[in-house]
This record gives structure tokens, C-alpha cells and sequence, in this order.
């Protein structure tokens, strides 16, 4: 893969770096949004495809990414295809420092080193180059302003930043309310990128030891207990349910 073009995950971090602290915004869920911006960035690279909620290796030729490809072999070494949520839910710890150290070495951010409570040491990002951030941001407010469908890359980043929550950094207050909703909305024009952010607000909600299902036809018959009766989604056996909720932690 060529460095012409930025990646997802590359994109999703500027968008999350706030210019004044230097930090980023939703930094737990930002993890989150991370490993989800892989699997969309490796799908438009041809080399996974998703398989009803699970994600499959189609090619395990290297992007020539290092970060993606060392994802690509990890999701190789699975052997079969692998739910997105237990993929955005597994250990990610550094990787979003991983990101912030790859941004540093291609000159679009800078290291200002400093202190906490005058004692203990942080490390803060500024862009070096602000014209990227507000060129990423004008994809995203062009898309919400015209609602003309944006490109795949576009609608994937809009649905990654609704799903960890940047949707309050990028439109706060009640003026921004429209523009959040239709963050939200632009969730639907790309299908991987759906499926991903789905997967994160799943992670996020405590929801992923159990497989989404897709909504009950219109006129079936209920279930004991007033819900409709589940189907599997998209092809995916339903699961049995189990006596208690696995646990998921972000890192």
C-alpha cells in the first residue's frame, strides 16, 4: 500500500487530536475505533471481506503497512473467520500510542514533552500541519451539510467517529445536535464500515458474547416474553446463550 493516501485508523486519530490540549478526545473508546478502522482499511484493501458479523482473509498478501499487516497476520493465524466484535473487543493495549508514534515519524504530528502536577511526565501531540485535519474534517462536513452519499473511505470514517463518541468533540453544544444526528445517520452508506462501528458500540454496550441478530420479519409471532422469536443474522448460526455475559475489556 502506497503512502500517497492516508489510512482510516491515521485519519480517525487526527480527527480525535484536540489542537488546544494536545490530547484526544474518547481516548478509551478511541482504542476501540482503531482496531475497527483496520478492518475497514484492510477491507478496501482487498484483503479481508466481511462474512455475515464475522470477518474473513481473502489475501493475505501485505499492504506493505506495517501496523495493518501485523493486524492482517493476526486475523491469518485465526484460521477461520472471527466475530468483529470479539476482534474490536480483544487486547489492543498501545495501539493507539502505536498510531501517535507512526503520525510522529511521518512529520504530521510533534511530541511537546511536560509534566502533571508538576511531577509526573506526559507527552502531548500537536499537528504540524493543520491544513490535513481541517481537510479531513471538510469531507466529513461536506457529507453532513449536502447529504449527497460520501465515498466509501468517508462514510467509514463518519460511522467510526459517530461509534466512539467523537461526534460531541467534533459538533458540541445544541447547535450541533443536526449535525451529530446526521453523523450518525451517514453510518448506512458503507457496509463494512457499518458493521465495524456496530461492532464497537456492541463492545462499548457490554453486548459482544452474543451474535447480532438480524430485526424479526413483520408479522412473526412473538416469543414468550413479548420479543420476537431471534434469527440467525446473515447466515450465522444464533448461539446458544450462556449463563453469563463475557466479559470485555478495552485496554
Amino acid at each position: 500500500m502506497g503512502r500517497s493516501r492516508r489510512t482510516i485508523p491515521e485519519e480517525l486519530l487526527l480527527l480525535a487530536l484536540d489542537p488546544t490540549t494536545g490530547t484526544t478526545a474518547q481516548p478509551q473508546s478511541l482504542d476501540l475505533g482503531l482496531a475497527g478502522a483496520q478492518l475497514v482499511e484492510l477491507a478496501l484493501a482487498g484483503r479481508i471481506a466481511p462474512d455475515g458479523d464475522r470477518i474473513a482473509v481473502v489475501s493475505p498478501r501485505p499492504t506493505g503497512d506495517p501496523t495493518l499487516d501485523c493486524a492482517l497476520e493476526l486475523l491469518r493465524r485465526r484460521g477461520a473467520p472471527v466475530r468483529a466484535v470479539h476482534w474490536i473487543g480483544g487486547p489492543r493495549l498501545g495501539l493507539r500510542q502505536t498510531y501517535l508514534s507512526h503520525l510522529e515519524r511521518c512529520g504530521m504530528v510533534h511530541a511537546v514533552a511536560g509534566q502533571m502536577c508538576g511531577v509526573l511526565p506526559t507527552t502531548r501531540y500537536q499537528a504540524t500541519d493543520t491544513a490535513i485535519s481541517r481537510e479531513i474534517r471538510a469531507r466529513l462536513d461536506s457529507a453532513i451539510r449536502t447529504g449527497v452519499p460520501p465515498d466509501p473511505r468517508t462514510a467509514a470514517l463518519a460511522a467510526l467517529a459517530h461509534a466512539v463518541g467523537l461526534g460531541k468533540h467534533l459538533y458540541p453544544g445544541n447547535e450541533g445536535r443536526s449535525s451529530r444526528s446526521r453523523l450518525r445517520d451517514l453510518i448506512r452508506h458503507d457496509p463494512m464500515g457499518g458493521l465495524v462501528a456496530h461492532a464497537v458500540m456492541d463492545v462499548q454496550n457490554g453486548a459482544a458474547a452474543q451474535p447480532r441478530r438480524a430485526p424479526a420479519p413483520a408479522g412473526r409471532q412473538a416469543a414468550p416474553g413479548g420479543r420476537a422469536a431471534a434469527e440467525p443474522a446473515r447466515g450465522v448460526p444464533v448461539q446458544p446463550r450462556r449463563g453469563s455475559m463475557a466479559r470485555v475489556v478495552a485496554h
